[in-house]
């Protein structure tokens, strides 16, 4: 199931796989990433994947984020024990990429 909102400047794209009805967490993702756009606001898009393994019982909530800059696609996933955690881990990985990307732009 996917669904896509268009806020001001990004489009944020909402992909559950293997899950439904989970509003309240993507809202916590489109959230997370619209922190994104304080670091760098040049984002034109990003993607966030929410993906539930059923064969590992531990770290079983998948998260992966793409977010699209002006000549690059910067990519983070993670595995934890809750879609919150995975989602706050690839933000901050976001969160770097951009600084780097930002000073290389400079």
């Amino acid at each position: 199931m996917t669904k896509a909102v268009v806020t001001d400047p990004v489009t944020v794209t909402v992909t559950l796989r293997h899950s439904n009805n989970h509003n309240d967490i993507e809202e916590y993702a489109r959230n997370a990433v619209q922190a994104l756009t304080r670091i760098y606001p040049g984002i034109i898009s990003c993607h966030i994947i929410l993906d539930h393994q059923k064969n590992d019982f531990e770290k079983n909530k998948l998260a992966e984020i793409t977010v699209h800059v002006p000549q690059n696609v910067l990519v983070a996933k993670e595995a934890c024990t809750a879609y919150e955690l995975a989602i706050d881990t690839c933000v901050d990985a976001l969160s770097r990429q951009l600084l780097k990307y930002k000073e290389k732009m400079q």
